[in-house]
């Protein structure tokens, strides 16, 4: 019996995810914007259009490097991603806009802020470069992806506000 187990532990069959409620397999990624469940009052209220406009700044400041690395493939952009990208403000920005969307919205949404968050770390960590070393074509190409990305996260949240 301890071989059939072991046997069955190397080669396993076809995997299976669980499935409780919404999560696992079989659940949406992200709701379509149109489909989102939206508080129209609250999303016009000053703090979430304040941060909604913030957001906007953060998708313009992604674009801004990317036309500084076209510009010069050797840009470091680790000092404007740590001054103006500081995760605290960004992650407040993006809850106070969330806090307009119903709860079933926010679970794609949320995945959005995930993903933003995730991608800005990325980027920050594909930036670094030694002392002295330039960086290869292929770099520059791996960081314009990710702003590519971290852009079209950004604008995949903004849609949900729009």
């Amino acid at each position: 019996a301890g071989i059939v187990g072991a046997s069955t532990l190397a080669a396993p069959g076809t995997a299976n995810a669980a499935k409780y409620g919404g999560f696992g397999a079989g659940s949406p990624n992200v709701l379509d914007p149109k489909d989102a469940i939206i508080d129209e009052d609250l999303l016009k209220s000053e703090a979430v259009q304040n941060a909604r406009n913030g957001i906007k700044g953060y998708l313009s400041g992604v674009r801004q490097m990317q036309e500084a690395l076209k510009k010069n493939g050797q840009t470091d952009v680790g000092p404007f991603l740590r001054k103006e990208y500081d995760f605290v403000k960004l992650r407040a920005a993006l809850n106070t806009v969330n806090s307009a969307f119903d709860e079933d919205t926010q679970k794609g949404t949320d995945r959005l802020i995930r993903n933003i968050l995730q991608d800005i770390t990325e980027l920050e960590t594909a930036n670094r470069q030694k002392e002295g070393v330039a960086r290869s074509d292929r770099r520059l190409e791996i960081m314009l992806s990710k702003l590519d990305k971290l852009a079209c996260a950004f604008e995949d949240y903004l849609a949900f506000s729009s």
